[in-house]
């Protein structure tokens, strides 16, 4: 059973303005100096104070996975109250903000070489590794997930709102995102070699600092012998989180039986998948989405289901098909963190509070995975 694991970033916010807050770095000291820490969770500095990314620890079982995100969220937020803050998992902050930059080195250099790129970039996301036997089992993964990742981005989608205002977006953060020069999608590799001689080109431009500004939609880890899928916001609910790891596992998986069994990659140019991927973050599962095979339009419902389909095999290897199918119930049924978000909005009027509720939601009660929903008129 292939282990995977998920790197969360969450938001730090003032719980009474919703307005983000440069507190990492007391975050990180606490860390440092816990001794009671819950096992296998790391956090880590990104390239603003205002969030902080929480680390698990490879799993081979979903339950297991679900526990530490629940672990890990806790650990967070009990931390950032004590700097005054609280963490949250909202992809982008509702509330205007300019961020203030970690103190790095390499952070320094972005922001005066990147301009408002960087120094406006706060974006929160979700990416799930995923164990693979070779780079040469992982380039093949990359090359037959390509055309699939768009549907993460709809499941995903949690980022409605920037600067105050609703952007019209499911899924701002993966627009935003697309600001980076390395972000997106890539033609089919067809090989190890192919991908070292891109990263090598791309590297060579100067353009990046280094190969750890290629980011890509899926990439092989620099660091762990993993294929690394990082086009999902961060969800606002935890089960969601485990729900869509879940069904990442399951098309990496299902990807390297196809690449065994000499079945070759979708054909879809790289400027689909990107139209894709614009259409996904633009509607989430309220319209219709692009399907991966065809590359026509076909109503969200469709198009996931035709994911499920795909991977079914893969999920019920590793007994996570109830989860997964319940994941995606809920996802339907109560709507995206997008949906969930505005409807916040809608009730109160105020995005302050919509941060609140955000709080709320992220360490509401866990559910368990495998639960079928109550969807029986109240």
């Amino acid at each position: 059973m292939r282990t995977f694991g998920v790197e969360e970033e969450l938001l730090l916010v003032d719980a009474g303005t919703g307005v983000p807050l440069p507190v990492a770095a007391l975050v990180l000291a606490a860390h440092a100096n816990s001794a009671a820490g819950p096992p296998g969770i790391g956090l880590e500095a990104e390239m603003q104070q205002e969030m902080i990314e929480v680390v698990t620890s490879p799993h081979a079982r979903l339950d297991a996975l679900a526990d530490q995100v629940r672990a890990g969220r806790s650990y967070a937020d009990a931390l950032a109250a004590g700097a005054g803050a609280r963490a949250v998992a909202l992809a982008m902050s509702p509330m205007p903000v300019a961020p203030h930059a970690t103190e790095k080195a390499r952070y320094a250099t972005m922001m005066q070489r990147y301009g408002v790129t960087a120094r406006r970039s706060l974006a929160c996301g979700m990416h799930t590794h995923v164990s693979i036997s070779s780079r040469d089992e992982g380039v093949a993964v990359l090359d037959r997930i390509r055309a699939w990742l768009p549907v993460l981005i709809a499941l995903a989608a949690n980022s409605p709102f920037a600067e105050g205002a609703d952007t019209g977006h499911a899924s701002h953060r993966s627009i935003a995102w697309g600001e980076w020069q390395c972000a997106g999608g890539n033609e089919i590799f067809g090989s190890v070699e192919a991908y070292d001689a891109l990263e090598e080109q791309l590297v060579a431009s100067e353009v990046i600092l280094d190969s750890g500004m290629l980011y890509f939609d899926a990439r092989l880890s620099r660091s762990h012998p993993t294929v690394e899928i990082r086009v999902a916001d961060t969800c606002l609910r935890a089960e969601d989180t485990a729900s869509l790891a879940a069904l990442t596992r399951a098309l990496v998986d299902t990807a390297a039986a196809e690449w065994r069994a000499g079945v070759p990659p979708i054909a879809a140019p790289a400027a689909l998948v990107r139209l894709a991927t614009w259409q996904a973050a633009m509607c989430g599962v309220r319209g219709q989405l692009v399907h991966p095979v065809s590359g026509r339009p076909e109503p969200a419902r469709a198009v996931v289901d035709a994911l499920i389909a795909h991977v079914r095999a893969s999920l019920a290897r590793t007994g996570d098909v109830d989860a997964v199918v319940t994941g995606v119930e809920r996802i339907f049924g109560e709507g995206t963190g997008a949906d969930v978000l505005r409807g916040f909005l809608a009730q109160t009027g105020r995005m302050a509070e919509v941060v609140a509720r955000a709080i709320e939601r992220t360490h509401a009660t866990w559910r368990p995975l495998g639960a079928r929903l109550d969807t029986r008129p109240a």
